[in-house]
């Protein structure tokens, strides 16, 4: 059995809400990464609190910043999700974020498009639930509750998440959508996301596909 050099996880975030992108993360670790010691705490995004995420993501920064893993978040907005339908817009996502990685040479002198040429055996794909990698990451594995069975994809849930999250509460400073309370739902169908919907219309942060059944379009 080869051993990896490099293994790389990939999940999302927000395939479900209302309002606001859906986010897709990768993340990359050399395949001798020793969690325990260097990232302690990682775990499926849903499964930690706000406050854990973030830590984690903090630490996670500062690790790219000194070449022991790196990762890309990608989101993409609303609109294209009402356009295209959610799992196009997840995978153009995905395809974006693996470029960004692949285009770096923050890990080591190696870059994921170069294993692809010379090494594919030397690097694993992981994936969580559904999700699948374009066709050319020939070493690739989609896990079903990946992102509390590997660490690397549970890495990938929390950078798409926080990334996400943060975006959402920005939003929410402003006038424009304050009354939406994005800071707090993050843009999912609770009922006090429903009744201001209700209430005030659709914004274009807003995935007039998921909210048929609360407002007449």
């Amino acid at each position: 059995m080869i051993k990896e050099q490099y293994v790389v996880g990939i999940d999302e975030a927000g395939r479900g809400p209302l309002a606001g992108p859906v986010a897709v993360g990768v993340t990359v670790v050399p395949g001798n990464f020793d969690w325990k010691e260097i990232l302690p705490g990682v775990n499926d995004s849903k499964q930690l609190s706000e406050k854990k995420r973030e830590e984690i993501f903090k630490v996670a920064r500062r690790l790219k910043a000194a070449g022991r893993l790196d990762y890309a978040v990608v989101m993409v907005s609303a609109k294209v999700i009402d356009k295209t339908g959610i799992v196009p817009a997840v995978n153009l996502a995905m395809s974006r974020a693996l470029k960004k990685i692949s285009t770096r040479t923050t890990l080591s002198y190696h870059t994921i498009n170069r294993m692809i040429r010379t090494s594919p055996k030397n690097y694993v794909v992981k994936l969580d639930g559904g999700l699948k990698a374009p066709a050319e990451f020939k070493n690739q594995e989609t896990i079903i509750k990946g992102d509390s069975k590997e660490k690397i994809i549970g890495l990938a849930s929390i950078m798409a998440k926080v990334t996400r999250d943060r975006y959402m509460v920005q939003k929410a400073s402003t006038k424009l959508f304050a009354p939406y309370d994005f800071a707090t739902h993050k843009g999912y169908g609770t009922q006090k996301h429903r009744t201001a919907i209700a209430k005030f219309g659709l914004t274009a942060e807003h995935r007039k596909s998921y909210c048929k059944n609360i407002i007449l379009l």
